[in-house]
């Protein structure tokens, strides 16, 4: 045995030296010729200016860099992957170059039969509907489901599909429960429906055959006695592939009210309930889905080619499932508050044209007028998404006072097209904490801006009273769990002094910066009310627009977000000379007639104003939307408001040429 160890040990001492020799030289030439690949930056004869790139020329004006860049591997960004940039074609922006969907897309098979979800993307048809009622929720007890569905057998479960409940309520705002109920199935031999109609107690279908079936019982909550009828003439395997998209019914769903159905879905011809306006019922409307209709993706931010980038603030739309009451305005007449402010909404996208809309907070009216926060969504982004641009959102205090809960709402919102919102980390407090990246349009994909989305709740105090109504007494605020995690993103931005110095345009030092950035909150910070910093040029205090016709409405408690974390999360973590922030601009909504712009220790606080007929305002006080109008390449940060009358009302630069110099003091 001794023997036998020696060798052993002789043998592995014999080949260690070699082998060592052998693996360092291929890690070396592995890191040489795989891992290691270096590339020019945004051009081979660009410079890195202080928030951006500064074109150069070497040979002269007018004369272009031909300058390569190496491929980079993928990014993500969130749900968002930025395709890599080597895997496009020569004259083809790099965002137009469709990226793996990073789990965006589902296998149908996967998806369970007998859960109601509209926001799965079935392909598979219904073989079976029927209507029941019952007195109690099933959502508070779910064997009610159960003993108040449809009756069935083990037989026929398995030749249509189980019976699964639509869990919206035909009859919300009365005193039972009423619900749809359907069969799924994915056998290839049993017909499947196409059409459903809603009619009077004694019509039928025209034209009339005996494919048509008749719910026995009413559709109907209240009102006239209304029947559903459903039609069913081919299985799956007798359906062409256009049949299957265009024609056959996957899902259906409930929305209240006289607004759009949820994306992909169709109202059907009538509602099963109409409004009824002197007892204040809104209408109900039965909606169904053909084929799969997965919402398009927003791609990955980017500036345009000559270095811009705009974001236009939506603030405080407080939309209800009616179409809202207008509120302090010399509009006569006004009706349908919520209507007409989605045509201002529309006109101003339409002359602004930006690339990200955010919506600041109170989409949702809440005071017991948006009961359905669905049916309220369903159209709060509309004017946004028609135009199919890039949107991120984030909630006020109101948003979750009446019924779905912000988690609820978060997946809601991102089964919408073109959505950015995130729901953020579970372990912190909020919904909706996240961040997204802008970046250069040039094959290197820099980031060059940095977008944060906090969550600064709703109440963080308040009392019920004998009849279980809760009265807030004092707004929440930004919590310590969120500064750390806004701090440990903030560290982990990607330092673009480790690849370029960055020429300070205020002061001859080169520093090394992170990108500018922006943050989104609904309530403001109690340091958006204190003095605003001096101009130390003119004078003149950094403070422009109009922020006295109404009281602060900041909270009363706070963790110390501003001194503990946007003042701690500095442009470099270099010695620079300067005390430049990261962020540069915090945008709020919350104060509706509150529309300044105010410089607090080099940080601007700049709230949206109302931008809704359905908000309060005040006469003679325009509705109004916040424009951020970035520039070169995310140095350059000017805003303005686009008001009713004005299109440009207030413009200042907040940061970057034309700006007054940075706060210098502690």
């Amino acid at each position: 045995m001794a023997v036998t160890l020696a060798r052993l040990g002789r043998f592995l001492r014999s080949i260690f030296a070699p082998a060592t020799a052998i693996i360092s030289f291929s890690c070396i030439l592995t890191f040489i010729f795989v891992l290691y690949q270096p590339h020019a930056g945004p051009g081979a004869l660009q410079r890195l200016g202080w928030q951006s790139w500064d074109s150069i020329s070497d040979i002269g004006p007018g004369v272009g860099s031909t300058g390569s860049q190496a491929p980079q591997d993928e990014t993500e960004v969130g749900d968002i992957e930025v395709p890599s940039s080597g895997d496009f074609p020569e004259g083809v922006d790099w965002w137009n170059v469709a990226a793996p969907d990073n789990g965006v897309s589902v296998d149908p098979t996967s998806l369970p039969l007998d859960i109601w979800d509209p926001l799965m993307p079935h392909d598979t048809g219904l073989t079976e509907i029927d209507i029941k009622q019952c007195l109690i929720d099933s959502y508070f007890i779910p064997s009610v489901g159960t003993l108040c569905g449809p009756s069935t057998s083990k037989e026929q479960d398995s030749l249509k599909g189980k019976w699964v409940q639509v869990d919206r309520n035909l009859n919300f705002q009365g005193y039972s429960f009423v619900n749809v109920y359907y069969r799924r199935t994915r056998r290839l031999d049993i017909p499947l429906i196409t059409d459903i109609r809603i009619l009077p107690e004694k019509e039928t279908p025209s034209p009339f055959s005996s494919q048509w079936s008749k719910v026995s019982r009413p559709v109907s909550p209240r009102g006239e006695t209304l029947y559903l009828w459903y039609y069913k003439n081919k299985t799956l395997s007798e359906m062409s592939n256009a049949e299957k998209q265009n024609n056959l019914i996957t899902e259906i769903d409930v929305t209240y009210g006289d607004s759009d159905a949820w994306y992909g879905f169709e109202k059907l011809e009538r509602p099963v309930a109409s409004k009824d306006e002197g007892k204040k019922l809104e209408s109900v409307w039965l909606t169904t889905r053909k084929g799969v209709q997965p919402p398009p993706r927003a791609g990955p931010l980017h500036f345009s080619h000559d270095g811009k980038f705009k974001i236009m603030q939506i603030a405080d739309l407080h939309f209800s499932v009616n179409q809202g009451v207008c509120r302090e305005t010399i509009i006569t007449p006004c009706t349908a508050a919520d209507d007409m402010s989605i045509s201002l909404l529309a006109d101003t996208l339409d002359k602004e044209k930006p690339d990200l809309v955010v919506f600041s907070g109170d989409q949702l009216n809440g005071q017991g007028t948006s009961w359905d926060a669905k049916s309220v969504l369903a159209k709060f982004a509309r004017a946004v998404t028609d135009r199919q641009i890039p949107w991120a959102a984030i909630f006020g205090n109101h948003d979750d006072e009446d019924g779905d809960t912000r988690a609820e709402q978060i997946k809601y919102m991102q089964g919408l097209p073109y959505s950015l919102v995130q729901a953020g980390p579970k372990d912190i407090h909020g919904v909706g904490n996240y961040l997204h990246k802008v970046y250069s349009a040039d094959p290197s994909k820099t980031h060059i801006l940095t977008l944060y989305f906090l969550d600064s709740g709703a109440y963080g105090d308040g009392k019920w009273d004998f009849f279980n109504i809760f009265t807030p007494t004092e707004y929440d605020w930004i919590h310590q769990d969120q500064i750390d995690w806004f701090l440990e993103e903030s560290y982990g931005s990607q330092d673009l002094g480790s690849i370029w110095n960055r020429d300070d345009q205020f002061t001859p030092q080169t520093r090394l910066a992170k990108p500018n950035a922006l943050m989104f909150f609904h309530i403001p910070l109690e340091e958006a009310y204190s003095m605003a910093d001096k101009d130390p040029k003119s004078g003149a205090f950094l403070d422009l627009g109009l922020h006295d016709l109404e009281g602060h409405g900041n909270s009363k408690r706070q963790d110390g977000f501003f001194q503990k974390g946007l003042l701690k999360a500095m442009e470099s973590d270099h010695s620079s000379g300067n005390n430049a922030r990261e962020v540069k601009v915090v945008a709020n909504g919350h104060c509706h007639v509150t529309e300044n712009c105010r410089r607090v220790k080099g940080i601007w606080n700049c709230f949206g104003g109302g931008g809704s007929y359905s908000g309060y305002g005040k006469i003679g006080f325009d509705r109004r939307f916040r424009i951020f109008d970035i520039s070169d390449f995310g140095e350059t940060i000017r805003t303005y408001k686009h008001t009713e009358h004005m299109p440009a009302l207030n413009p200042q630069i907040l940061s970057g040429h034309g700006a007054a110099p940075p706060y210098e003091g502690p």
